[in-house]
């Protein structure tokens, strides 16, 4: 298979390597062209968390398909969108009652950061219109989105100067570094539209993670200042880190969430910006300059609806918490060993997510290509090799995957003089 026309993700197409085709996919495994099969470690961008091809889901779309595959949200609605936000409002806590669909995660920050903005207009104060954001974030690859990442160390830095400029903290841990943070927020906020994190888990930063106590008093000092607060949860949510959403670990509703990746299951594209009472009602009026003029071609898509309708079926049914912790316990016992070897500077777990972190970069290229001769897809960037795997992964899948980490981080350590 030639790739004249294809332009890769995340990939400098001079150099990158030809990638494997897969043409069938199920439960934690990949299936090849050449007739291989894959152990999946990254569930596909951390989406498939009922595994692939879920029979469920796939029904659930099929029925969809052959009823009503897509119509406007503009003057018109349908059933699968309605029952969706009443299940998204009841499963998410406090009054995060307000659903507004778009079709991808980074989408879903770009609402987040203009309803953000919007409420503090819509209460007459225009000054508001800035961020704090944290080093190490990630939000997205749209153009707001990638203005709260971290702008010297993330993904975007050659764009440092051409994105809008926010407020960028080091996230605090230690007395002094919350003493500093604090000094930060007193002194931007009459600037500050909101505070933005992922809760507990930056992810594609490079998986660092952080305390329940930690998050909940930078929430604390950002609202003694009046910050909205915005949870990025399009990775942390729907059972990774090991409650159905990170925030609940720190019992802190935030004022807007967003959510995407395991909404559906990993089936189709759908991201959802979720809102408090409070950000809602600030949107109510008699005109349409105060209503939020926004409005994706394929927000609320019955079949991307019905596919989440049907992945929160499967959170009701199937013991996926529990998978998640058994994941957890599994990846804890084969991965912190790796502490012994050398150039490993740390190994960290948190629900269905292990992470081995090196002491300094390896050729990225080699290591990947390393672990497909293992037969497991694993996807390691900058320092860490990571595993977040398919919540119904089974014990056996599993060790293939720790025991493939094992043996390259190893080898890989070996090379070094």
């Amino acid at each position: 298979m030639t790739l004249s026309h294809l332009w890769l993700p995340y990939s400098q197409m001079q150099t990158v390597p030809l990638p494997k085709t897969v043409i069938r996919s199920e439960g934690a495994h990949l299936h090849l062209d050449n007739g291989d099969h894959l152990v999946d470690g990254t569930s596909s961008w951390w989406t498939a968390c009922h595994g692939y091809s879920h029979p469920y889901i796939r029904a659930a779309i099929s029925a969809q398909l052959e009823q009503l595959p897509h119509v406007m949200l503009g003057g018109l609605v349908h059933q699968p969108v309605v029952d969706l936000s009443r299940r998204l409002a009841e499963l998410l806590p406090g009054d995060l009652d307000y659903v507004f669909f778009s079709e991808s995660g980074s989408v879903s920050v770009e609402i987040a950061m203009k309803m953000a903005i919007q409420f503090w207009i819509n209460n007459g104060i225009k000054d508001r219109i800035r961020f704090l954001s944290f080093e190490n974030a990630y939000h997205g690859d749209t153009f707001a989105a990638m203005s709260v990442c971290d702008p010297k160390k993330g993904m975007h830095r050659m764009l440092t100067g051409v994105l809008p400029e926010q407020i960028v903290a080091t996230l605090p841990r230690s007395t002094i570094e919350f003493a500093a943070f604090e000094k930060l927020v007193a002194a931007n906020a009459n600037q500050a539209a909101a505070l933005i994190i992922e809760p507990l888990v930056q992810a594609a930063a490079g998986m660092k993670f952080h305390e329940p106590e930690d998050l909940a008093r930078i929430v604390e000092i950002a609202r003694h200042y009046e910050l909205l607060i915005i949870f990025d949860e399009i990775t942390t949510g729907f059972g990774r880190t090991g409650t159905m959403f990170a925030c609940e670990q720190a019992d802190i509703v935030p004022d807007i969430v967003t959510l995407a990746k395991a909404l559906t299951g990993g089936m189709l594209p759908l991201a959802a910006t979720v809102a408090r009472q409070d950000v809602y009602d600030s949107f109510l009026s008699e005109s349409i300059d105060q209503a939020l003029v926004h409005g994706p071609t394929f927000c609320g898509n019955p079949m991307g609806c019905a596919a989440a309708n049907a992945s929160l079926d499967l959170f009701e049914s199937e013991p996926r918490l529990e998978q998640v912790a058994t994941i957890a316990d599994q990846l804890e016992e084969f991965l912190v060993p790796c502490l012994d070897i050398p150039h490993v500077a740390d190994v960290r777990v948190k629900g269905a997510i292990g992470v081995v972190q090196l002491d300094r970069v390896p050729d990225l290229t080699a290591m990947r290509q390393r672990f497909l001769r293992e037969g497991v897809w694993l996807r390691p960037f900058e320092d860490i090799v990571y595993i977040m795997p398919p919540f119904v992964i089974g014990s056996e899948d599993l060790t293939i995957l720790t025991d493939a980490v094992t043996r390259v981080v190893t080898e890989w350590s070996e090379t070094i003089c």
